[in-house]
C-alpha cells in the first residue's frame, strides 16, 4: 500500500551540542526509515536555538547532513520577544516550556508566556509543552491573546478532557498525543528507561486518550535519543526514541481495528500539514507492507539511541520504501539518498 510522506512535527535532533545522542544525518535517517519524509526539530539544543544566529546555524547543519526535509523551531526564552520575532518567518514556528523538560527553556512567569503569545504572529504556529494547571492557564492565554495554540504531547485523562472543553467553546487549540503515551503505562518500564516528560500515566489515561481520538489532531513521536547509558544512570534524563517505531505501531492499530487507515493519514500527514503550514512534496511517497510482521529490536534502528521503549513489541505492517522528490530514498532497510538531500521547508 502506499501512503504519502509522513510528517512528524516534534523530533529532537541533539544537534548543536549532543551528536553522541542523535545529529543531523542518523535523526533524518531513522525519519525515513520511520516513513518521515518532513521533520520539524525542537530548540532545546545545546545552545538553545533562540535568535537569528542560532537559527541559521542549525540550518546549516541540517543542509549538511539531513536525509530528509526539515524545519527548525525556535525556543521561547526570558529575554528573545523581539530577536525571536525577526527569525519568526524562517522557523517552524515557537516553542514555549511551560512545564519541566529536558534543558534550560523553561518559562515560569506568565508576563513573560504573555509577551510571547502578543508578539509571536498569529499566522505562524505556536507550540507550548504544558501539562495539568500549566495547561489549562496556556489555554486561557490563547483565549485572551485571541490566537491559536498547538499543545504538544498530551498525556492523561485530565489534560485530554480540558482540551476538548476549549474546542467544544470554538478555541483556536490542537494538539497532538506520543505513540508511547497511547501504547505504554507507567507500569510499563521501570527505573531510568521509563522516564520521559510528560510521564506515562496509568490504563486511565491511555484509555481516555483513545476514547478521545477525534479530539486529537495529530501524532507526533516527540523522538527523544539519549543513549543507553545515560538513562540507566543515576540522573537519567527524560525522554524515548520512537521515529522508527511509531508507523509499525500505529499500522498494527489499524490491523487491530482501533484506527482506521484514514485516522493514520490524517493525524500523521493532512493535519499536521494545515497546523504547521508545510508545504506539500511533489512526487513522494511511502509504501507499506500492511502483512509483514516484525519484532521491534533496537539493534535494525538507525537512531543513535541503541534503545528502544518497545523493544520486543511484535508489530504489523512495515516501510519497503520511500520515494523522497521523486528518488527512492529509503529501500528494505536501506537509506539511499546522501546527506544534504533534504531540503529546508521553512
Amino acid at each position: 500500500m502506499k501512503l504519502p510522506g509522513l510528517i512528524d512535527p516534534h523530533v529532537h535532533m541533539r544537534e548543536p551540542g549532543a551528536t553522541h545522542k542523535e545529529d543531523w544525518s542518523s535523526g533524518t535517517a531513522a525519519a525515513l526509515a520511520g516513513g518521515f519524509t518532513q521533520v520539524l526539530a525542537m530548540p532545546n539544543t545545546q545552545p538553545p536555538i533562540l535568535d537569528e544566529a542560532t537559527l541559521d546555524r542549525a540550518y546549516s547543519l541540517a543542509a549538511e547532513k539531513a536525509h530528509c526535509d526539515y524545519g527548525q523551531y525556535l525556543g521561547a526564552g526570558a529575554d528573545n520577544v523581539d530577536t525571536a520575532l525577526k527569525a519568526a518567518k524562517k522557523s517552524a514556528g515557537l516553542k514555549l516550556y511551560l512545564n519541566q523538560t529536558y534543558g534550560p527553556l523553561r518559562l515560569d512567569a506568565m508576563t513573560l508566556w504573555l509577551a510571547h503569545f502578543k508578539s509571536w504572529p498569529k499566522h505562524r504556529p505556536l507550540v507550548a509543552h504544558a501539562e495539568g494547571q500549566t495547561l489549562a492557564a496556556a489555554i486561557l492565554m490563547a483565549a485572551l491573546t485571541n490566537r491559536p495554540l498547538h499543545l504538544a504531547h498530551v498525556a492523561t485523562r485530565e489534560d485530554i478532557l480540558i482540551v476538548r472543553a476549549a474546542k467544544e467553546r470554538g478555541l483556536k487549540i490542537t494538539c497532538e498525543v506520543t505513540p508511547h503515551h497511547l501504547f505504554l503505562t507507567q507500569d510499563d518500564l521501570k527505573g531510568g528507561r521509563g522516564e520521559v516528560r510528560p510521564r506515562l500515566g496509568t490504563k486511565e489515561d491511555v484509555n481516555a486518550l483513545w476514547e478521545n481520538l477525534a479530539v486529537i489532531d495529530c501524532f507526533a513521536t516527540d523522538h527523544a535519543p539519549h543513549t543507553p547509558e545515560e538513562k540507566d544512570g543515576a540522573n537519567p534524563p527524560p525522554g524515548f526514541p520512537g521515529l522508527e517505531t511509531a508507523l509499525p505501531l500505529f499500522l498494527t492499530a489499524v490491523h487491530e481495528g482501533r484506527l482506521t487507515m484514514n485516522d493514520l493519514v490524517n493525524r500523521m500527514g493532512d493535519n499536521v500539514r494545515k497546523i504547521f503550514k508545510i508545504p506539500h512534496q511533489p512526487d513522494t511517497g511511502v509504501v507499506v507492507d500492511l502483512e509483514a510482521v516484525s519484532t521491534i529490536t533496537a539493534n535494525t534502528l538507525h537512531s543513535k539511541a541503541g534503545w528502544s521503549p518497545f523493544e520486543g513489541w511484535v508489530t504489523r505492517g512495515v516501510v519497503r520504501k520511500v520515494v523522497l522528490r521523486g528518488k527512492t530514498a529509503f529501500e528494505n532497510g536501506r537509506i539511499l539518498v546522501p546527506p544534504g538531500y533534504g531540503k529546508r521547508i521553512c
